[in-house]
């Protein structure tokens, strides 16, 4: 995979071998994006399997349950994490009860991490189809973080609306926060989207609101990491910020996922863990530090906007209006 931590000034892959050096990455940012951690720690369960290969049965299965595990405690707010180790267990566990030996076993894993993965594709590509019919004709859209190729398996769901808008004819041009602390927009969207062609200014984050009370700004996009059963939304810290701006000054604000990203288990964003980050992250900048030794930092990676703010939700099965209760529930629907 790609090693996000170094763009945009080197584009290096890194090449990962166990379930161990998986979990390793996705704590590490090499990867980030809730539905590309969702991809890796399948890959990571397929990895476990085959490097267990020749190992007595109970042995095999230990070391998929130390993967799941491992894999699962290695970030704790994107949902797509959870979602797809719990899908990779249900894999494992039917093909045990049908008699699948272990060779069977770890090639089935593989399957499915890969179907996984052809599917996030393809969702986000429909997310985008979707989330197009949002865009007017002409618009400046504003998005936080990266929620492009970077973060899902190469479309993206609020750069895939941008990317499906300009596929369309669309003239977008696109306003893109820098994203403090890791500076996600400045050194991931901005690499992205400047090397789609397509027209983009780096903001500051604090510029926002002066940018929307100059009517610079059609339409904020964003992406998610997990959103509760009401809608309530966990994304990019700023992004509650963002949110209350555009309802401010009459902006429709949309959150653009795939439905593995809405969590099932949460009634809403009271729910929702809140990762707090290294302090360095704020402290420091390329090693060098800026903060006074001994000052206190809160460094969250993630705030919660609630689903009052929210205007619509995109989805790969379409879009949810508010109640989102009810809208949302209808596309978690076999």
């Amino acid at each position: 995979m790609i090693d996000q931590r170094a763009l945009p000034r080197v584009e290096s892959w890194v090449e990962l071998h166990t379930a161990e050096e998986v979990a390793q990455a996705i704590r590490n940012m090499i990867v980030r994006g809730a539905p590309a951690i969702g991809i890796a720690a399948a890959y990571g369960v397929a990895l476990a399997a085959t490097s267990a290969l020749g190992a007595p049965r109970a042995e095999f299965d230990r070391r998929l349950e130390d993967a799941y595990q491992v894999l699962g405690g290695a970030r704790p707010t994107a949902v797509n994490l959870g979602w797809a180790i719990a899908r990779m267990r249900r894999a494992a566990e039917t093909a045990r009860r049908a008699g699948a030996a272990d060779v069977a076993l770890a090639a089935l894993l593989e399957a499915e991490a890969r179907l996984i993965e052809t599917e996030d594709l393809a969702a986000c590509r429909a997310i985008g189809r979707h989330g197009a019919e949002l865009v007017p004709r002409q618009a400046t859209l504003l998005t936080h973080c990266n929620a492009g190729g970077l973060a899902t398996a190469g479309y993206g769901t609020a750069l895939g609306v941008v990317r499906a808008a300009v596929e369309q004819g669309k003239r977008v041009r696109v306003l893109a926060d820098e994203t403090r602390p890791v500076l996600q927009g400045s050194r991931l969207t901005a690499w992205e989207l400047v090397r789609d062609g397509i027209d983009t200014t780096l903001i500051a984050d604090s510029m926002a609101g002066a940018a929307m009370r100059a009517g610079e700004v059609d339409l904020v996009v964003v992406g998610a990491d997990r959103i509760a059963r009401n809608g309530d939304t966990a994304n990019k810290i700023g992004t509650y910020s963002l949110a209350v701006l555009a309802r401010a000054h009459g902006i429709p604000f949309y959150v653009a996922a795939p439905t593995s990203t809405i969590d099932r288990e949460c009634a809403d964003g009271a729910g929702i863990p809140i990762e707090e980050r290294d302090p360095r992250e704020i402290t420091e900048f390329d090693g060098t530090r800026l903060a006074p030794e001994g000052v206190h930092v809160r460094n969250p990676a993630f705030d919660v906007t609630p689903a009052a703010l929210i205007d619509a939700i995109v989805t790969e099965r379409g879009v949810a209006r508010p109640p989102f209760g009810p809208s949302l529930a209808a596309f978690l629907a076999p």
